[in-house]
């Protein structure tokens, strides 16, 4: 087999040319980062669950009509996803206060708010990804008012499945990070939802107990990270639930 161009890579994931015009190769590493890739760690096997998870939440995405650049899952660590052109800015949606919005207005964390609320930041590390305004957006060219009217409406959508999802399954979803990305077809654009769907990127609570499933367990060292990732995927059925050893998981298709 011929080794595939690498297009990029980031600190979760690589990228590879696709096996046709248009698509990519998304790899999970097992990389765990936070504050910036300040705090850094190899952690086995998380890369193949938030493959696997990323696969769950995106199809689910797909079946009910949000479009998203997910076209199927080749292997334990990969996934064939289409070829976007990605807005460079972080779309966060938070249904309950946590994390830097606590810091910053000073809210105690687990405050429910008002309704969900969906913030934007830019996409640059260097920059610390900060906070931006629908002005700056508009201002510096990222995006239109049209985009920003669309990223918000498939933000809430998004929000509303994931939601629900978790849910019915006692996990409170907190907030999320998404990016999201152009798609032409001629003169046409469409925007989907790209990158990744995964406890990476959303915050995740037990409903009963308020335990973390999410990154911040490696953020503020409260435990296994992988543990805690497992017991997400347990809970949606996308691991059985008798895996006894779970930095190796075993995925079912």
């Amino acid at each position: 087999m011929a080794r595939r161009k690498k297009i990029y890579e980031g600190k979760a994931k690589i990228l590879y040319e696709g096996p046709e015009p248009g698509t990519l190769v998304q790899y999970f590493k097992d990389d765990a980062t936070a504050f910036n890739a300040e705090k850094h760690d190899v952690i086995e096997g998380k890369g193949v669950l938030n493959n696997r998870l990323s696969e769950f939440f995106m199809s689910g995405l797909n079946a009910i009509g949000v479009p998203t650049h997910f076209i199927k899952r080749i292997n334990m660590r990969e996934q064939l996803i289409r070829q976007v052109e990605i807005i460079p800015l972080e779309v966060v949606v938070r249904n309950t206060a946590a994390g830097s919005m606590s810091k910053r207005l000073g809210i105690e964390e687990g405050t429910p708010l008002p309704r969900p609320i969906v913030e934007f930041y830019y996409k640059d590390d260097g920059l610390g990804d900060p906070l931006v305004t629908e002005e700056h957006i508009i201002a510096f060219g990222w995006a239109s008012q049209q985009d920003l009217d669309d990223m918000v409406a498939l933000a809430l959508r998004v929000n509303d499945f994931l939601s629900g999802v978790m849910m019915a399954v006692g996990i409170k979803l907190v907030d999320f990070k998404i990016e999201i990305g152009r798609i032409w077809d001629g003169d046409y654009m469409r925007l989907v939802v790209a990158d990744e769907i995964s406890p990476d990127s959303c915050r995740l609570w037990d409903i009963k107990t308020g335990a973390h499933l999410d990154k911040d367990v490696f953020r503020r060292d409260l435990g296994s990270l992988t543990d805690a990732y497992t017991e997400v995927a347990k809970r949606l059925g996308v691991l059985p639930t008798n895996v006894t050893h779970p930095t190796k998981p075993t995925l079912i298709n």
